[in-house]
């Protein structure tokens, strides 16, 4: 399968939107997640995921991104959730943390949001040790909840 990329812009030219933050929202078992944009270098179609024998559970493998090894995790897998199916909405996106490159496979990619920094509430407890690392905290809309999540630790499990 061919990959195929969406770059993603980062940069708020609107003026005055300081407390506003760029978030890719995607969607894990039909829960809606946030990843703030600055993190993601692109979001690529599926493409296959060349498996590395003895890793932990949550790294599905290694694909290659033009020329560059990346990890990938499964995102369900990391917040404790069912496996799912993989089919044409299904995305891979890659995060940058420090040097590190990382793909994190998830169901969908919905959009690119400006999220209200002043509206961010603090971290629940899930009861999931490994998940709760990686939950910032939730972002509640009127029509949705978004999980708000930073993969910077990624590298540490």
């Amino acid at each position: 399968m061919t990959q195929t990329a969406e770059h993603f812009d980062t940069q708020d030219d609107a003026e005055g939107a300081a407390n506003f933050i760029k978030h890719v929202t995607f969607t894990l078992a039909d829960e809606t997640y946030a990843v703030a944009a600055a993190s993601v270098n692109e979001v690529l179609r599926y493409t296959e995921i060349t498996p590395v024998p003895g890793g932990p559970g949550h790294v599905l493998g290694i694909i290659n991104l033009r020329g560059d090894v990346v990890t990938v995790v499964d995102g369900r897998r990391v917040f404790g959730l069912g496996s799912g199916e993989i089919n044409a909405q299904t995305r891979i996106i890659v995060v940058e943390i420090e040097d590190f490159i990382l793909g994190i496979l998830v169901d969908r990619v919905s959009a690119v949001v400006d999220l209200r920094e002043d509206l961010m509430e603090s971290s629940p407890n899930t009861g999931n040790e490994m998940a709760t690392r990686f939950i910032q905290g939730v972002y509640n809309e009127e029509d949705a909840l978004h999980i708000l999540v930073d993969f910077s630790q990624m590298t540490q499990i």
